[in-house]
Order: C-alpha cells, then sequence, then structure tokens
C-alpha cells in the first residue's frame, strides 16, 4: 500500500436501509482495488467492480480463510463468530480435491427436479404463515411471521432435524455470523453447543439412515468408498442450517420490501405474475444490504487492474457492489422486474458458487406468489425511511418489514 492511499472504514455508510452506499459508484470508477480498514483494526483489500469479482471467486486457488492463514479479521478482539474469524475447521468445506468431493455429494441433493418436487409443500408452509399472519391483524411484521420461519422448517426438514428447535438454531446462526453483537466467549460456547447438538444427530443419522440430506450424504459416500467423516458431516449439517436460516430468511423481507417502497413494482407483478422469476432474481441483484462480502485470502500473488496484491492479502469481495456495475447492468440503479439476462453474483460464482440457490430462488418465488395471491393490497406500514438494519452480524437484513393489507 502507497503512503499516500486511501484507507477507507469498513463497511461502508449508507442512508437508508434500502439503499446503496454512495461510495459504491466513485470506487467502481475510480479505485476499483480499495484498501479498507475492518471493524478489527486489521486492513484488507475490496473489489467493487463485476469483472474483478466474479474472476476472484472463480479462481480455483483462493478459499474463505481459515484461522491458520493469518488472514485479515472482521471482529475486534473479544467478539466475533466462527464465520466473521475464519474458525471453520472441517477440511471438506474449505478447498481442494476433498472441497470438490463433498461439492459433488451435495449438489446431488439441491437439484432442480427435487427443488420442483419440494414447492407444494413451501407453498404450503408459506399458506400456514401468512394465515397466521392476517388471523393476527395488522400491521404486523413480515419478517417475523413469514420470511424467518419459512426457511426454517424448510431446512429442518431437509436436515432431518425437528422445527421445535429453531429458536436455538435462530441463537446459534446469530453467533455463528456475529461481528459485533456477541463476545467471543458467547460466540465460543453457542458454537460448543452447535456442534454438540449436531454431532448427535449425525451419530442418530449413522445408526438410523433416513431419507433427508443427511442421510442421503452417509449412504452416498460410503457408497463411493470415500466416506465423509463425521466431522465433514456436522460442518455440512452446521453451514446448511446457518446458510439456509439467515440468508433466505432476511432475503424475504428484503425482496418484498423493495417490491413496495415503489408500489408500482407490487401493482407490475400483480398485473403480470409471468414476471415472478425474473422479479426474484432482480431483487437479488439489487439487494444493497445482502453481506459483508464474501473473504478471500490469497495464497500466490494476485494481479488486477494493474495492481499487484501480494500473498497473503485478505480481499473483500462485495458482490452488492459488483451487481450495480453500469458496464453490465444497463439502468443498474433502476429496478428491472423484467430483467433478462442478469449475471448477478450474489450467489457468488465458480468453484464455491452457492450450492443452495436452487433452494433459495424457489422460496423466494413461492413466498412472493403467495403474497401477491393472498394480500393483493399489501403495503408498507411506514415509510421506507423507516426501515431499519440489521447490525453485527455478516450477512444483511431487516429489523423488522412492517406490513398492512
Amino acid at each position: 500500500m502507497s503512503q499516500h492511499e486511501e484507507v477507507l472504514s469498513y463497511p461502508l455508510p449508507y442512508d437508508t436501509a434500502l439503499a446503496a452506499p454512495k461510495e459504491w459508484e466513485r470506487l467502481r470508477a475510480q479505485c476499483p482495488v480499495a484498501a479498507v480498514e475492518l471493524p478489527s483494526g486489521d486492513h484488507a483489500t475490496l473489489l467493487t467492480r463485476h469483472e474483478h469479482v466474479k474472476g476472484l471467486l472463480s479462481d480455483p486457488r483462493f478459499t474463505r480463510p481459515t484461522a491458520a492463514d493469518n488472514a485479515a479479521r472482521i471482529a475486534p478482539e473479544g467478539s466475533g463468530g466462527a464465520a466473521a474469524n475464519g474458525d471453520m475447521s472441517s477440511s471438506a468445506l474449505s478447498g481442494g480435491e476433498g472441497h470438490q468431493h463433498w461439492r459433488r455429494l451435495v449438489g446431488k441433493y439441491f437439484t432442480a427436479k427435487r427443488m420442483t418436487a419440494l414447492r407444494p409443500g413451501m407453498t404450503e408452509i408459506a399458506e400456514r404463515l401468512v394465515d397466521a399472519m392476517v388471523a393476527g391483524g395488522a400491521p404486523a411484521d413480515l419478517r417475523a411471521h413469514v420470511g424467518f420461519p419459512l426457511p426454517v422448517f424448510v431446512i429442518c426438514d431437509m436436515l432431518g432435524v425437528p422445527a421445535d428447535d429453531r429458536d436455538r438454531f435462530s441463537r446459534w446462526s446469530d453467533m455463528f455470523l456475529s461481528t459485533s453483537r456477541y463476545t467471543r466467549e458467547e460466540t465460543g460456547q453457542g458454537l460448543r453447543e452447535f456442534t454438540a447438538y449436531m454431532s448427535g444427530h449425525v451419530a442418530a443419522k449413522r445408526a438410523t439412515p433416513t431419507d433427508d440430506l443427511i442421510g442421503m450424504l452417509i449412504r452416498e459416500s460410503e457408497g463411493e468408498g470415500h466416506g465423509l467423516s463425521d466431522a465433514d458431516l456436522v460442518s455440512t449439517a452446521m453451514g446448511l442450517l446457518v446458510a439456509g436460516h439467515e440468508t433466505t430468511a432476511n432475503m424475504i423481507g428484503k425482496m418484498v420490501a423493495m417490491l413496495l417502497a415503489d408500489r408500482t413494482r407490487w401493482e407490475r407483478l400483480l398485473t403480470d405474475p409471468s414476471l415472478i422469476r425474473t422479479a426474484v432474481d432482480e431483487s437479488l441483484r439489487y439487494d444493497a444490504n445482502f453481506s459483508f462480502g464474501v473473504r478471500r485470502y490469497l495464497t500466490d500473488d494476485v494481479e488486477i487492474d494493474g495492481r499487484n496484491l501480494p500473498a497473503g492479502t485478505t480481499v473483500f469481495c462485495n458482490m452488492s457492489a459488483a451487481n450495480r456495475d453500469e458496464t453490465v447492468f444497463a439502468d443498474a440503479a433502476d429496478m428491472d422486474l423484467g430483467r433478462s439476462p442478469n449475471p448477478h453474483l450474489t450467489f457468488g460464482a465458480g468453484p464455491h458458487s452457492c450450492l443452495g440457490q436452487s433452494l433459495a430462488r424457489t422460496e423466494l418465488q413461492v413466498v412472493l406468489e403467495t403474497l401477491l395471491r393472498r394480500l393483493p393490497t399489501l403495503e408498507l406500514a411506514v415509510p421506507e425511511e423507516e426501515l431499519r438494519r440489521l447490525e453485527g452480524l455478516l450477512v444483511g437484513g431487516l429489523r423488522e418489514v412492517p406490513v398492512r393489507w
């Protein structure tokens, strides 16, 4: 880093909960490889252009850092969950041939065909949740009534864990993804509890195989003569529960808030429900509050935009900023519900792209279909400016989505 290089505090400031930071546009144009200081005080490099983010995420040499990498840490000393500080230990989830084997096995479960088969059950859950919200009367918090419970019910069913434990899962997920919400002691204790719970679950599945995802992984991996270890299975169950729980749950609330913030968008979908699929992907692209960004640890020197980034550099790929890149998306600052093609990077790119993206898309489509059908008069119960962001977690979301109908 040169002596006069600007160092930005990261994450960047925003005006309203749904708005993109003004700085993104300047960075993409003038400083696409930027120096940033994290809440921990550590320094890292931030990428905001689509081509750079896609290029680094697609590079099979680089993965999320582990505790052994001495990568820049997000959370300050004494706080932060496992995901914030690179404390994931499973070899199958980190990289290399073991990771590709793991992806092949897990990918067998997350097929478009299986997601289509799950759709009627998801619709039933959505109907039930909307019924309960309506019974409670307006205004109501859509995030609490629909956004959060639906993905939890679905992922619990897929993993074969009881949905009655969802309050514990929610707490553990928050601890896992915490940057400042919990102390290091609290997150450490939560991670131990979460690991013990899932270890017991995996042991029960080994003893009595079932047709859920964990049962299938045990059967498939043993059938190939290359069984996943208990540690790999536990990490898989924990990772999927956190991912299937937090990101989609938050995305449901943000998607509905974005569509209602300018109600002509909602009206357009009521008039033409065939736009639901492209509207879901446009919501995923347009979301300015998705996450901290994906972290990559450079094990080799890399040149990006004429800059040499030495091995040992920690890089944050800001997919949300890349998704507003005007060189890739026409009228990138506008929400175009019919946008197609839509090469957004919300699910990543390359060998580590999100395995659960077909599940997430299906859940978002089902919720949107159900709400449009059941509550066509839905509207925000507060001005957009009063929506508040979730703070202190690696993933972005809204604290509440107050609605009426």
